[in-house]
């Protein structure tokens, strides 16, 4: 008999328009069908309510962005109740005049506000200019901490995130139960076949990485679709989609295709992580007394 700690987990990959309402009707849409479906907890793509708006600068798009709690929090509050699941989502935060935040925020299986994520590492590439938008969340004792909610604690980053292992082992060593990555990356059009194969297995590989140092599942939804970029030059971002869910020792349990729309269903069992850390026990044997350089930028 399953364990009574374990539940359903979803992970829901769509592509988005430049009509919000759409997008959120769409996406309660997949979130229903998700809890019909038996799904517990349900996890959005990153940024979702729109477009992915950083291929440019541009001052207008800031009117764009929302306070929390505010008009997408209330919805996804709204479905959470009505449904009884749990809901990670995600805002284009307006913090204050002059700080936005790239936020994932949790919606409990009651409807309230369980917690917010400010995404932490913020790129700054082609295509990907999010430092122009986004203020990097607080470094203070609150970052990397997981959020509770009925389920258990979850381990919400957002992206960029995923990227480094610090941001896994730290919500890992504050007791996440899950790993959580709400995701928008794609292609270059003008990258070749093997480089976009190289990318895509890089960016799989790195999250099952996380999810076996720290004997965790992790839960990574994707975006997907050509957007093209606003400017018209006929560039864009042909988002690769494949969001997956692992488990603790970087199992595959579900994965998408490149194109269309999914839900994702996988069993997460937080009481596998005890047995896992049993017989592969990478926290007892961290050697903390020889990691201070960690906290430098660079090694001299």
């Amino acid at each position: 008999m399953a364990d009574q700690h374990a539940f359903i987990a979803a992970a829901i990959q769509q592509s988005c328009g430049a009509d919000r309402e759409a997008n959120l009707a769409h996406s309660a849409g997949l979130i229903e069908s998700a809890a019909d479906q038996g799904a517990q907890l349900v996890v959005l793509q990153e940024l979702h309510t729109g477009p992915y708006f950083c291929q440019e600068e541009a001052t207008d798009v800031f009117d764009r962005a929302e306070s929390i709690p505010g008009p997408t929090t209330r919805f996804l509050g709204e479905l959470a109740a009505e449904l009884g699941v749990v809901i990670v989502g995600s805002v284009f935060e307006k913090r204050m005049a002059g700080v936005h935040h790239n936020t994932a925020v949790v919606l409990d299986s009651d409807g309230s506000l369980a917690g917010c994520y400010r995404k932490m590492h913020i790129p700054d590439d082609p295509g990907f200019y999010e430092k122009f938008y986004f203020t990097p969340g607080d470094a203070s004792a609150d970052a990397f901490r997981p959020i509770q909610t009925s389920l258990g604690r979850l381990g919400v980053l957002v992206c960029w995130d995923q990227w480094y292992p610090e941001a896994a082992r730290l919500m890992a060593l504050a007791g996440a139960e899950v790993l959580i990555y709400p995701t928008a990356i794609g292609w270059d059009p003008e990258d070749d076949t093997d480089e976009q194969a190289r990318q895509l297995d890089a960016w799989i590989t790195v999250q099952r990485g996380h999810a076996i140092a720290n004997n965790l599942p992790v839960i990574a939804p994707n975006r997907h679709g050509f957007e093209e970029a606003p400017d018209g030059s006929g560039h864009g971002i042909q988002f690769w989609g494949n969001s997956f869910i692992c488990g603790g020792q970087g199992e595959l349990l579900a994965r998408s295709s490149v194109e269309g729309d999914d839900i994702l269903l996988a069993t997460i069992d937080p009481d596998r992580t005890d047995a896992l850390r049993r017989i592969w026990p990478y926290l007892r044997d961290r050697r903390v007394d020889a990691y201070d350089h960690l906290t430098r930028r660079v090694r001299d």
